[in-house]
């Protein structure tokens, strides 16, 4: 893995962008974006959240399905239900992000937050600064299997999956001397030609 120091500088000035929110509203529309962009084009997801902006804090669910539907986002019915459904942990996010140490956080979005895997809440802790998760989105695990430091890409990952494919590139990052995010941008750019920017 040959890593220019351009490329790398580029990364580390990216990875600035993504920074701590303590603000509620903009913390829940960061959190509606990492629910949007599963399985769905990354750009295009990008245009839809940013045209759609404050109605992720304001429309009832009929409202926010038929602008999602309106701006050609497929998952329409479902990822509105889940927004509207979460809008009840608006002030207790922020909380929790004083309050649990990075694991229990990620656990707890997991658990709590309707939409949220483990890689939507890595994802959703990254563009908030965090910086010691993985996400293990098809690029990624693409670029593993190809360079078979995993043997096959799982339909499903299960906890136990994901943990053991992080802990993985744990270790390749400790050895790069890079934090997961960096490498986590490094592996996408690889795949994609591009430094994502969200």
């Amino acid at each position: 893995m040959n890593i220019n120091k351009k490329l790398l500088k580029e990364i580390k000035n990216r990875l600035k962008e993504f920074k701590r929110i303590e603000d509620e509203n903009l913390l829940f529309k960061e959190l509606c974006f990492c629910i949007l962009v599963a399985n769905t084009n990354l750009e295009k997801t990008l245009e839809i959240w940013r045209k759609i902006n404050n109605g992720f804090l304001e429309y009832n669910k009929q409202k926010l399905s038929l602008e999602l539907k309106s701006l050609g986002y497929r998952f329409y019915n479902k990822r509105a239900e889940y927004i509207v459904y979460n809008r009840r942990f608006l002030k207790i996010i922020p909380e929790k992000l004083k309050t649990l140490k990075e694991d229990e956080l990620r656990e707890w979005l997991v658990k709590n937050i309707k939409g949220f895997g483990y890689k939507e809440a890595s994802h959703f802790l990254r563009n908030i600064g965090y910086k010691n998760f993985a996400i293990l989105d098809r690029h990624i695990l693409n670029f593993l299997s190809k360079n078979k430091i995993i043997s096959q890409i799982s339909k499903i990952l299960t906890k136990k999956v994901y943990l053991q494919i992080e802990n993985i590139l744990k270790r390749i990052a400790k050895k790069k001397n890079m934090s997961l995010a960096e490498l986590d941008l490094l592996i996408f750019y690889f795949e994609t030609g591009e430094i994502p920017r969200k």
